[in-house]
């Protein structure tokens, strides 16, 4: 099955593993292995939160996370903990932890380093879930070391274990899987985990062979070191694991669809049965995969369990919908009737809850076993960062009867029984299924997805925009800023003319009939600008105004309309456009000393999204979040700078960006000066004509932007 280069990364024997189900194990077992620690910890995953809470019951052990690594390091002189995370947008900053990197909360000790990954395309995401100690032992699964994850197999209602430090409610039950594995498999995942961390950092992890240059006897007693706990149970023993990975094409790197491809594999050698767990089920291409082998005659009976109900508000429109739309068509496809689908009923749960089931699981027969960050969804076959391990028996007994005893055993638990009923039931009736028809119907059970609500083409067409198996292009960025993309989330504009309306019938009402009107008289404004103009020092004191403007977020209008009025419309044009170019490259040089990751997070989920791009196609991009802004100048221009975007790329696709604007604003001034002095001069024609020439003009270059993208192709 396995085949290095095309459904997996490499194939690494294992001497033992260890399938580990639920939070309580895996944490505990990842505790009792960091402890035996000597040399290095290794933690990637999507999130990361320091007050998890561990275990329950390590005397002597700190319970929560942070402290736990800063205690690993303490006790062991020279072990390094290195915790590689997502670096998320904003948009997903709910739950999560302030990073450490702001100076705030958990403070992590001189050798436990906390980096974010950003190398991924636009749009994805960093979702591998290992950790690897010393490089000779490693987990592999869908669990990441943060909270809400922590549960034990009972998944009870009533568990006060079950809620996150320093909160007051318990969170839903939480069920995942997890592989833990030792010896040259564990060096694989190893070598994955150096090879991502060198990708987001830029820094060497140096692999076990390198790592100690020290005296041979203590590099003799560190080699003997075995970090894999006497707690943990043996589940497997000499077994070959493959690794499978799922990267997206970055910069001029080939993509990775390891995982995709050993999916499909699994699913074309299955003769008896394939059962599923997976927190979506949203993916195309294994879905026809399924729905292929369910329209033929003879073939393997498929079991899905998942969750019932999508969380989030981003989640239950997009990924709901997605599974909603896979299900019917299974079902369809199902001529034979060969297909069910399941979720977790866990009576006495509090209104609302349901048991939040994340594995990433597929076993085939007893003959293939696969675990890890992946799920059944188009992104994690071609767009986010995923890893998964395998194990396939190659008709040896014991191994199948292994692969044969943990499905067994999950099943066991969604259905409130015995491993021993599981099996009986498998006998009698012959089927997996069967066996689960069988023993439904306890009041914690599996529960079969009765009613799917027909999902309208509109809303299919929107959440597949959440799920895409390949990474956005530069050319789709800019045609969706082009006038042919509309925007549904944008007001009308007969609503933003009538704001307009309001609001300058409001300053006009506050012009004439409060103290306004007395103490900003025409004759002081107008006396005001010119004593200001005279003086040598005024056009600096313009030019160094838009700066700190731009970093308060001070309107850079008013600026440049104050300058037309008390210097004229040429010199005035000439000082504002000098003045925000200045302020453009002085914020530009604050993010170049600012960390990276610091930036990143602060600018919001709209710019993160933009950051590789405007890496590759500096003055394009540049000119793009120039004329139709995604965040405050202020903020675009530092994260610019800390992204190291070319510096003549930067300013020429300013200088275009911000040209239309500025001569807008310019002639606006010209008016109003013309105002001050008369208001029957006041040119309606001149700033009619101003507001077409600008629409026009931006019009214009977002065609000419969309025209180029496309000729980029």
């Amino acid at each position: 099955m396995f085949e290095p280069g095309r459904n997996c990364y490499r194939i690494g024997r294992a001497a033992r593993v260890a399938l580990l189900v639920d939070g309580e194990e895996y944490f505990r077992a990842f505790a009792l292995a960091a402890l035996r620690a000597t040399r290095s910890v290794v933690i990637i995953g999507w999130d990361f939160h320091s007050r998890t809470c561990l275990h329950h019951g390590i005397p002597g052990v700190p319970q929560l996370l942070g402290e736990f690594l800063n205690d690993l390091v303490r006790r062991r002189r020279g072990l390094r903990v290195r915790v590689l995370i997502w670096d998320y947008p904003m948009i997903f900053s709910k739950g999560r932890e302030l990073s450490p990197i702001y100076g705030f909360g958990w403070r992590s000790r001189r050798r436990v380093r906390v980096r974010y990954d950003d190398h991924y395309p636009v749009g994805a995401s960093q979702h591998q879930k290992i950790v690897v100690i010393d490089g000779k032992l490693a987990f592999c699964g869908g669990l990441d070391l943060t909270r809400g994850r922590w549960d034990s197999c009972e998944h009870r209602p009533d568990d006060e274990r079950r809620i996150n430090f320093g909160e007051k409610e318990g969170y839903a039950p939480f069920h995942d899987t997890v592989m833990a594995m030792d010896a040259e498999a564990a060096h694989i995942l190893s070598e994955v985990a150096r090879q991502r961390w060198q990708a987001a950092t830029g820094r060497r992890i140096l692999p076990r062979e390198r790592q100690h240059l020290l005296r041979r006897r203590r590099a003799r007693r560190l080699a003997a070191a075995d970090p894999w706990p006497s707690e943990l149970p043996v589940s497997l023993t000499d077994v070959d694991v493959a690794v499978a990975r799922t990267i997206a094409p970055v910069d001029d790197e080939a993509p990775v669809r390891e995982v995709e491809t050993l999916h499909l594999d699994m699913i074309s050698a299955a003769q008896h049965s394939i059962y599923i767990e997976n927190q979506y089920f949203t993916s195309q291409s294994l879905g026809e995969a399924l729905a292929q082998s369910l329209r033929q005659p003879q073939g393997p009976q498929i079991v899905a369990v998942l969750r019932l109900s999508t969380a989030g508000w981003l989640e239950a429109p997009t990924m709901g919908t997605l599974r909603t739309v896979l299900l019917r068509k299974l079902r369809d496809a199902d001529v034979h009737g060969r297909f069910r689908a399941y979720y977790p009923q866990i009576p006495g749960l509090p209104g609302g809850q349901q048991c939040d089931l994340h594995s990433k699981l597929l076993i085939a027969d007893d003959e293939y076993l696969l675990i890890g960050s992946a799920n059944f969804a188009n992104r994690s076959m071609g767009l986010d960062t995923e890893c998964s391990v395998a194990i396939e028996a190659k008709g040896e007994e014991r191994v199948a009867r292994g692969i044969h005893a943990f499905r067994t055993r999950l099943l066991a638990e969604h259905l409130g029984v015995s491993p021993e009923a599981v099996e009986s039931a498998m006998r009698e009736t012959g089927s997996l299924s069967g066996a689960i028809e069988a023993l439904r119907g306890s009041e914690r059970t599996l529960k079969p997805y009765e009613y799917l609500s027909e999902p309208s083409e509109a809303l299919s067409a929107i959440a597949n925009l959440a799920d895409p198996e390949q990474p956005v292009a530069l050319e789709q960025l800019v045609a969706q800023f082009s006038p042919d993309a509309s925007d549904p989330a944008a007001p009308p504009r007969w609503k933003i003319f009538l704001g307009a309306v309001v609001l300058l019938t409001a300053l006009t009402v506050l012009w004439r009939y409060t103290p306004l009107a007395s103490w900003a008289r025409v004759p002081r404004i107008r006396e005001w600008a010119m004593e200001f103009s005279g003086n040598a020092w005024a056009p600096l004191i313009v030019l160094a105004a838009y700066t700190p403007a731009t970093v308060v977020l001070f309107p850079r209008t008013l600026i440049t309309l104050f300058a037309v009025v008390a210097f004229g419309v040429t010199l005035g044009f000439v000082y504002a456009f000098a003045g925000i170019l200045l302020a453009a490259l002085a914020t530009y040089a604050i993010g170049l000393r600012l960390d990276r990751g610091v930036v990143r997070r602060l600018a919001g989920s709209h710019l993160n999204r933009l950051s590789r791009i405007m890496r590759e196609r500096g003055v394009l991009a540049m000119t793009v979040v120039r004329l139709v802004p995604l965040g405050p100048f202020g903020v675009v221009n530092v994260v610019a700078g800390a992204l190291r975007i070319n510096l003549w790329h930067f300013m020429v696709g300013t200088a275009i960006g911000i040209l239309p604007g500025t001569l807008v604003a310019t002639i606006f001034g010209d008016q109003l000066a013309a105002a001050l002095r008369d208001p029957r001069s006041v040119n309606m024609m001149l700033i009619a004509a101003a507001i077409v020439v600008l629409a026009v003009a931006t019009w214009r270059v977002r065609h000419w932007l969309a025209g180029s993208g496309t000729r980029g192709q």
